[in-house]
């Protein structure tokens, strides 16, 4: 039995390896032979740590395979992974040594055929939905008209050239480009960094920022527009403070820019037709407005002096006020030489009766104080009589006052005329001046005619 174990057993001849020699030799062995290959599967969980390094499960209905694409490559993969996506991905295979098992190293990934693509977008457009992004009900409102337009959009496409050519006809606006890749691995962070870049813009700065950002592209394939598609695009969308119209595609064609954003046009040209009005059309309104203004202000002006004219007929003339008070001192001066003469004739009987009992002295001092007592009230009546005729003065010049400002007069001192025709009739409307071939003006400081 001790023969049997001291004595040399099969494959004692065999080379010895370390372990990690062992792991040495099987790693090259490995990366050697699957140094570049592709493999379609699902992508199992997803792993995003704080180093940047992006780790993820391929697998099937049998088999799963460890992934990593490392942090350099992770943002230039054309396709994130995301859990339940059918992808294919192309890479190397190699060991790690730590823990005894293999792995994938992808460079490159894409969906995995049409079908693939349209259930991830499916479940993205679920998922934030879930979240709100898609809310009507906080859409922002569309600016009437713009003063500053920004638009997202490749430089070199007929895009831009129809945008621009649509503005110019309905209404000019200033247009800020932001130029963007719109397909390809590069089209989702060009875009997301063109609409923060917009936002981020100072109003009243160096570069103006836009009241209004237009994010268009033309039509493709689902693949082609699928950059619009990602989710940093559709959340640059829904958090832009600036109202933004989507225009992705053509009219069958949606994105998920397209619900976030405040409103969808069907074609990047029909965007450029929600984001102003027709010039025309604004300018023919604006002058129907001003036609109304005018003969509503004119209408007003008739009213006015309708009723002027009616209010003037209850009023006295100025020629009936002055008569009456004219009237009234003829009565007056009238009566005062008759009262003065009784009033003399009275005292000089009262005189005559009493001046026989007097002595001369006393009768010349009675005489004297009689005299003065005479001069006395006739001044009093005098000053009386130029009272009522200064009241009656002042109230003729408050009715001349009363005429002048109702008059027509003072209306033309404020810088209106009086239209006539040659008869004399007056000319109130347009029409009835176009007819008339004769016209007389009136201004405040004279006439004038007007042949047409």
């Amino acid at each position: 039995m001790s023969d049997l174990i001291d004595s040399p057993g099969q494959g004692e001849n065999a080379p010895e390896f370390s372990v990690s020699e062992l792991s040495s030799v099987l790693k090259r062995m490995i990366e050697g032979e699957f140094s570049n290959v592709r493999i379609r599967g699902e992508v199992g969980r997803v792993s995003r740590p704080a180093s940047g390094h992006l780790y993820f499960d391929l697998k099937d209905d049998k088999s799963v395979i460890a992934s990593v694409t490392w942090r350099g490559q992770a943002s230039k993969l054309a396709t994130q992974p995301e859990e339940g996506l059918e992808v294919v991905a192309t890479g190397k295979i190699t060991t790690f040594a730590g823990q005894s098992r293999y792995q994938m190293i992808v460079s490159e990934m894409s969906v995995a055929g049409i079908g693939a693509l349209m259930a991830q977008l499916e479940k993205r457009k679920k998922k934030l939905e879930a979240e709100g992004l898609f809310d009507k009900n906080i859409k922002k409102e569309i600016p009437y008209l713009p003063e500053i337009i920004g638009v997202v959009t490749s430089p070199s496409g007929a895009v831009i050239r129809d945008i621009l050519h649509r503005l110019s006809d309905r209404f000019p606006r200033k247009v800020l480009l932001w130029p963007v890749s719109v397909q390809g691995e590069s089209c989702a962070p060009d875009v997301t960094a063109a609409i923060n870049g917009f936002n981020k813009l100072t109003p009243g700065g160096a570069m103006p920022r836009p009241e209004l950002i237009i994010v268009a592209r033309g039509g493709g394939s689902i693949e082609d527009l699928w950059g619009f598609n990602e989710e940093s695009v559709v959340r640059a969308a829904f958090e832009s403070e600036i109202p933004l119209i989507s225009a992705v595609g053509h009219e069958t064609d949606t994105t998920l820019i397209d619900l976030a954003s405040d409103l969808r046009a069907p074609t990047p040209t029909a965007a450029a037709e929600y984001a102003v009005p027709v010039r025309a059309d604004l300018m023919g309104w604006l002058s129907s407005m001003e036609e109304r203004r005018v003969r509503s202000l004119t209408s007003n002006l008739e009213i006015k002096r309708q009723r002027l004219k009616d209010l003037s007929r209850g009023l006295p003339t100025p020629a009936d006020l002055v008569a009456m008070a004219a009237q009234r001192l003829d009565a007056v001066s009238d009566r005062l030489p008759r009262a003065l003469s009784a009033v003399s004739n009275n005292k000089r009987t009262l005189l005559l009766q009493t001046s026989a009992g007097l002595r001369g002295r006393l009768l010349q001092n009675k005489l004297i104080d009689r005299t003065k007592e005479m001069n006395r009230f006739v001044k009093s009546i005098e000053a009386n009589i130029r009272l009522i005729i200064q009241r009656n003065q002042s109230s003729l010049d408050g009715l001349e006052r009363i005429r002048q400002t109702l008059g027509y007069e003072a209306t033309l001192r404020r810088g209106y005329t009086v239209v006539r025709n040659k008869d004399g009739k007056l000319i109130t409307r347009l029409k009835e001046a176009d007819v008339n071939k004769e016209l007389e003006i009136e201004f405040y400081d004279g006439k004038t005619s007007l042949f047409k």
